[in-house]
């Protein structure tokens, strides 16, 4: 096993790892067991009972969190040349088509999001083996493909995530930064946890969440207590 450091010490005298802790206690732990010198992101983790090899237990959704997520999101936005004016309005880093696709193809994925249209999504569909793999790839569901890109752009800017299971049946998503108040913290991730409990499959047996946990970057993940969360 490798061996503590001084901090990672500090931290788990802190708390009990083998206790479960409200939200709302969680929220404001978090600040207290973290010792990155940069401001590091907030982390929830859900393991849900599902099995994501079925089509109709595949957990996906949208979520706009009340305070962002604390990050400078990178935008992409692949359009036509009559609505480039209104991406870049709206907030848009980078704005084109054709000379993007090639830089993508190229090896540059300098993005967060990638935003397009269904008009064109025949020329960014054939980016799907590079895209897919980085999360990258716009999809409807998730609201980044669109006609109206630049209200699509102003809601990523905003804090709209999306998110999915991965193939282990957990939700990893983002709730903020470590610099938040705890306030701001709770509120964002009981956003995400209210959403997740509505996308329930209706094929899903048994206990939906199974587990939650509250971690920073580089911080020991904190057991929440379900309880704690209305609607579970």
């Amino acid at each position: 096993m490798a061996k503590l450091t001084k901090k990672q010490k500090d931290a788990l005298s802190k708390f009990d790892v083998n206790n479960s802790y409200t939200l709302a206690d969680a929220s404001s732990l978090i600040k207290d067991i973290t010792y990155t010198k940069f401001d590091a992101s907030v982390d929830i983790d859900v393991r849900l009972g599902v099995d994501p090899k079925k089509a109709d237990q595949m957990v996906r959704g949208i979520v706009t969190l009340p305070h962002g997520t604390g990050k400078d999101v990178r935008v992409l936005v692949l359009c036509t040349p009559d609505k480039a004016q209104g991406a870049i309005d709206a907030g848009a880093e980078y704005v084109g088509l054709d000379d993007y696709i090639q830089k993508i193809e190229g090896g540059w994925l300098d993005v967060d999001v990638i935003i397009t249209m269904p008009t064109v999504m025949a020329k960014v569909g054939k980016l799907g083996k590079i895209l897919g793999p980085r999360n990258l790839m716009p999809n409807p569901k998730a609201g980044t493909v669109t006609l109206d890109v630049a209200k699509a752009v102003k809601d990523v800017k905003a804090g709209k995530i999306d998110f999915k299971v991965d193939k282990f049946g957990i939700v990893h998503t983002s709730v903020g930064k470590v610099s938040f108040t705890p306030e701001m913290i709770l509120e964002n991730a009981n956003e995400v946890l209210q959403v997740l409990s509505k996308l329930k499959p209706a094929s899903a047996k048994g206990t939906y969440v199974r587990s939650i946990t509250l971690s920073s970057t580089m911080s020991p993940g904190i057991t929440i207590d379900k309880s704690s969360v209305a609607g579970l």
